[in-house]
């Protein structure tokens, strides 16, 4: 079945390449995913490819970060909270041509809450108690206590809708719902996907879209002026945007992010499980200047895990102000002077030039850094799921995700009884004031706690042909979502 697929994929790119400028586009990403199933992996880069272009959820994010039905047309939730009844959209179909109906929701969920699931946000369905397929079209999701964030937590791309019959390959070959089918993946290079005619809602304009892997940020540049690319959605040479800007061929997009960027920490790691160490390389670093330095001013300097585009933002900068001078104090106060830290960094730009940046204002204060540039996938394999490092500089792209700081297991290796009880009322809490004043804690704990360094909130920072429309401006989610693009005349 799937190389049938993908058979019928390659014809429909060859059918349209004749057409490339009007209806085919080729789009920049920094980094090339490590797969293409969103339900197995925890990288950004994944959802960049897939997320409603390839799967989709039962609700889904828009360009706003508004929740909106996705393959649910709608949904009710019972008076007590802890029934969630969704409504399925009919005539839907997998790109392999079999039938999406409510067995294929059960699979999907029973499958990401498993014990031993792989699913990388798999606490998104931990208050899961049974789904039940009412009938093809409805689907009972019972919760173990109300969470009036469901319906959220059902639009991430971890979240997506997928079959048992094609799971196994959605690695490499995914099967989904979506406006795009898989075409081919050229490891190291490229992904392209095609136009689903089959599709159950409207048709995109684009025929194929091509996700073009380019790390370098000088090849970025290059590949923009030459037109091989038609758009860099998060465009990895800041210091070149006023270039474009003065060039009528390109419109240059600036937006917001989830993306916190921050200074991760190993609290179990040595002399790091010392809070007063923590604090030490909080007031020894200048977010100002990795800013500068980095990002070339795109950024907004962040206090705490949250978004300061979220109406619920405390603004904790000052806790962790530039302080040199506190910093030594501290370090003598713990015993922790002539430290030296590993610091692992991935291959964006805000991580390897920020990392310079940070190794620079920690050996001001007497801390000495061993930098180690890893690729994206060693990234994942020791730091993220090993938890062997110190230090590394990573943004958290995904949405309103302070929660995962409840999670003992996760890679900070952050254990706070408190924080994590905080979390789970913050969870069965519906009423918008008190969600407002939970969260607002929870940011205040993990500043007092001073779990990482938080640096600043990712910029969205886009490059596109000018005649190219329909490309999200702000990020509310880690996605390219090309429902809605096309080409001017």
């Amino acid at each position: 079945m799937t190389n049938l697929k993908l058979t019928a994929g390659a014809w429909a790119l060859m059918a349209t390449t004749a057409l490339a400028g009007t209806d085919a586009i080729t789009l920049g990403m920094v980094l090339e995913p490590p797969n293409l199933d969103p339900t197995a992996g925890a990288a950004a880069a994944i959802d960049e490819v897939v997320y409603a272009n390839i799967f989709e959820g039962l609700t889904r994010f828009g360009p706003d970060g508004a929740v909106q039905p996705g393959l649910a047309s709608a949904w009710e939730v019972s008076e007590d909270g802890l029934t969630y009844t969704f409504t399925l959209r009919e005539g839907v179909s997998f790109h392999d041509g079999t039938t999406m109906d409510a067995d294929d929701v059960v699979f999907s969920l029973d499958r990401a809450r498993a014990e031993d699931s792989t699913n990388a946000q798999k606490a998104l369905f931990k208050d899961i108690e049974s789904v039940t397929a009412v009938s093809p079209t409805s689907v009972a999701v019972k919760l173990s206590a109300p969470n009036g964030n469901f319906a959220f937590n059902m639009a991430w791309g971890d979240a997506v809708i997928v079959a048992p019959e094609s799971i196994g390959d959605a690695a490499t070959a995914p099967v989904g719902t979506g406006p795009f089918t898989f075409v081919e993946w050229a490891k190291g290079d490229h992904v392209t996907i095609a136009r689903n005619d089959a599709y159950w809602g409207d048709a995109p304009a684009l025929a194929t879209a091509t996700f073009k892997f380019i790390s370098d940020p000088n090849a970025a540049f290059a590949a923009m002026m030459a037109g091989d690319v038609d758009a860099f959605p998060n465009f990895p040479a800041p210091e070149t945007l006023a270039q474009f800007e003065a060039d009528p061929r390109f419109t240059v997009i600036v937006g917001s992010t989830e993306g916190e960027t921050i200074l991760s920490t190993n609290n179990k790691s040595g002399p790091l499980a010392d809070v007063r160490v923590r604090k030490a390389i909080a007031h020894a670093i200048n977010r100002q200047d990795i800013i500068d330095g980095a990002m070339h001013g795109y950024g907004t300097p962040i206090g705490t895990h949250f978004a300061p585009h979220n109406p619920d933002y405390v603004d904790l900068t000052g806790q962790s102000a530039f302080d040199p001078e506190m910093s030594k104090s501290l370090l003598a106060e713990a015993g922790a002077e002539g430290l030296t830290l590993r610091l692992m960094l991935p291959p964006p730009a805000y991580a390897r030039r920020g990392g310079e940046i940070i190794a620079a204002q920690l050996r001001n204060v007497g801390i000495n850094t061993e930098i180690s540039n890893l690729e994206w996938a060693q990234w994942i394999e020791q730091v993220f799921k090993g938890k062997d490092y110190d230090l590394t500089i990573v943004s958290h792209t995904e949405p309103a995700d302070i929660n995962i700081y409840a999670r003992p297991e996760y890679y900070f290796q952050y254990d706070n009884a408190g924080f994590q009880a905080l979390i789970e009322k913050l969870s069965v809490t519906s009423d918008p004031a008190m969600r407002a004043e939970l969260n607002k804690e929870a940011q205040q704990v993990i500043a007092d706690d001073y779990v990482n360094g938080y640096l600043f909130q990712l910029a969205k920072t886009g490059v596109a042909n000018a005649k190219v429309n329909g490309l999200w401006e702000n990020a509310p989610t880690q996605a390219n979502d090309l429902t809605g693009v096309s080409w001017s005349d």
